[in-house]
């Protein structure tokens, strides 16, 4: 069992930045894909970003946060964090963290397995 822990939401302005952190209470490293997905009230859940399980190759990002957001991971830590910059209010929502297989690191919610609770992001205008 894995458990994903986030934290470093906040409220922020437009054009402000967050970082958000995710923690693994198991070793994760050379095993698991991780991305951050995010939910906004009324909306389906979304992918945000994804990074595979070496952090080198194959990390997806949905279209609307590209150049903005950076998805990075540090196998010694056991954390993949999301550097979010240039924030808008669309970009208010739940953001959470999830672990999969590695074949399947891609923005599809459904291969996820173990979740994090969720961060809180909010964006004002």
């Amino acid at each position: 069992q894995v458990h994903l822990v986030e934290s470093g939401g906040g409220s922020v302005q437009a054009g402000g930045s967050l970082r958000l952190s995710c923690a693994a209470s198991k070793y994760i490293s050379g095993t698991y894909c991780v991305a951050w997905f995010r939910q906004a009230p009324g909306k389906e859940r979304e992918g945000v970003a994804s990074i595979d399980r070496d952090g080198r190759t194959s990390y997806s990002y949905e279209a609307s946060v590209k150049g903005r957001f950076t998805i990075s991971r540090d196998n010694n830590k056991n954390t993949v964090d999301l550097q979010m910059n240039s924030l808008k209010p669309e970009d208010t929502a739940m953001y959470y963290c999830a672990a999969g297989p590695d074949w399947a690191c891609t923005l599809v919610p459904g291969p996820y397995k173990y979740w994090g609770q969720g961060t809180q992001v909010t964006v004002s205008s």
